[in-house]
């Protein structure tokens, strides 16, 4: 995979700003009119656009340069007659972020760089104990560490690693995966082996993060609902992610759609969950499980791949597999329609597995939205997949390393120094 995404933030003044700080300030305006220029733009543009005068562009630049931050590349005519200049843009060869993640067919990580371009991206099957965070967290930290050798070979320096995990998490610590069977397990102590700051946060989130970022035309406000070993959200309202009071918004898949209905792994009963997971999926398919438990992740992966495996009954129109993935997305549009009368939003988009089971979940979803929204009769609700499907996760963690640095440029400049 080798598309860029797009990166964005809040955006520092237009201009110059005199005040106390204004060296920091006056960088931050120089890289971000580089960042959002798109292709390189030389020190006399740079100049004409920040009134910043051009022996300041001059030092900024080189110091932009010896951080790795930006680089000369190709040249630049700005439209006008006269020779052309050297451009300045985005490095490829500096700062660059780790993605982890746990997700419904196995594990993966990514390595994203400063461009926003994945530079590195790898698979791996569940260990076969899969509900053993240390060997799960293990097979990461293998991963991590292979991936980080991967960008020092292509003159990238990991600053961060992050990991996307199902769950609500609380600095580091999983409070409670009920699909993994983790309960305060303290992920990020345990990813110190990788000798880069490691952060983790819910795999919704961060894939939300991933879509927000992701295209030429990003949409602003949306639902993003990731089905799987678990199902969680992500909340992007104006642009920015909504967290919650205590950073746990977003568990969708303990939403009640069926009060006194099926046990839940997390205890209670008739959450989303307990319908439309993958693990609920498959067991309703006689003999998709060979006698294991739904929902006993390790198990599972030891065996089968879920995805694989109920699309491809859904492709030979096995009756059980279609009445499981209606009923997946009738209870799925039920959690939805109560997520979208309270936050007013008029895109909902389905990533994980949901992505990759959209073609057989939409119709169902839409329906109960339908039914169920009360404006949906008047401004319809659009329900589609995700456009980085399956990837949005680990991306969106990797994608969280750089958008820091961009945001602000002299963290890192100060760590160089």
């Amino acid at each position: 995979m080798t598309a860029a995404f797009r990166l964005s933030g809040p955006r520092p003044p237009e201009g110059a700003v005199r005040q106390e700080d204004l060296r920091d300030l006056n960088l931050k305006v120089v890289f971000q009119r580089i960042l959002d220029a798109g292709s390189p733009i030389s020190r006399t543009e740079l100049a004409t656009a920040t009134g910043l005068t051009r022996p300041t562009i001059t030092r900024i630049a080189e110091e932009l340069l010896a951080g790795r931050l930006i680089t000369e590349k190709g040249v630049t005519h700005n439209g006008r007659a006269g020779r052309p200049r050297m451009g300045l843009t985005l490095s490829d060869r500096g700062p660059a972020g780790l993605g982890l993640d746990i997700r419904a067919d196995g594990l993966a990580a990514c390595v994203v760089d400063l461009t926003g371009t994945v530079r590195h991206l790898t698979f791996a099957p569940m260990p076969p104990t899969g509900r053993d965070a240390g060997a799960v967290l293990g097979s990461l930290i293998r991963m991590g560490c292979e991936a980080i050798e991967a960008a020092t070979v292509k003159e990238l320096t990991v600053v961060t690693a992050t990991l996307a995990v199902p769950g609500p998490v609380d600095g580091g610590v999983v409070r409670i995966a009920p699909a993994l069977g983790w309960r305060d397990v303290d992920a990020g102590t345990f990813l110190a082996d990788l000798g880069v700051p490691c952060m983790v946060d819910n795999e919704a989130n961060l894939a939300a993060l991933g879509e927000l970022y992701a295209g030429d035309d990003p949409v602003g406000s949306f639902l993003y609902v990731s089905g799987g070993l678990g199902i969680g959200a992500g909340i992007v309202l104006d642009g920015s992610l909504m967290r919650g009071a205590r950073g746990w918004s977003g568990e969708l898949g303990h939403v009640t759609v069926e009060p006194e209905g099926a046990a839940c792994a997390c205890g209670s009963r008739g959450c989303l969950e307990a319908y439309a997971s993958t693990g609920a999926i498959l067991g309703a398919l006689p003999g998709a499980t060979n006698g294991v438990v739904p929902g006993a992740a390790g198990d599972i992966f030891e065996r089968i791949n879920p995805d694989s495996l109920i699309t491809t009954r859904a492709e030979a129109a096995d009756p059980a597999a279609l009445a499981a993935l209606d009923r997946a997305g009738s209870a799925l549009g039920i959690a939805l329609s109560g997520a979208v009368n309270v936050l007013d939003i008029d895109t909902v988009l389905l990533g994980g597995s949901f992505a990759l089971l959209s073609s057989w979940l939409t119709d169902s979803v839409r329906a109960e939205i339908d039914r169920r929204v009360l404006t949906a009769s008047w401004s319809p609700v659009t329900v589609r997949p995700t456009l980085l499907g399956p990837d949005a996760a680990v991306i969106g963690a990797a994608l969280t390393s750089i958008d820091q640095i961009r945001r602000r440029p002299t963290t890192w400049l100060a760590r160089q120094s």
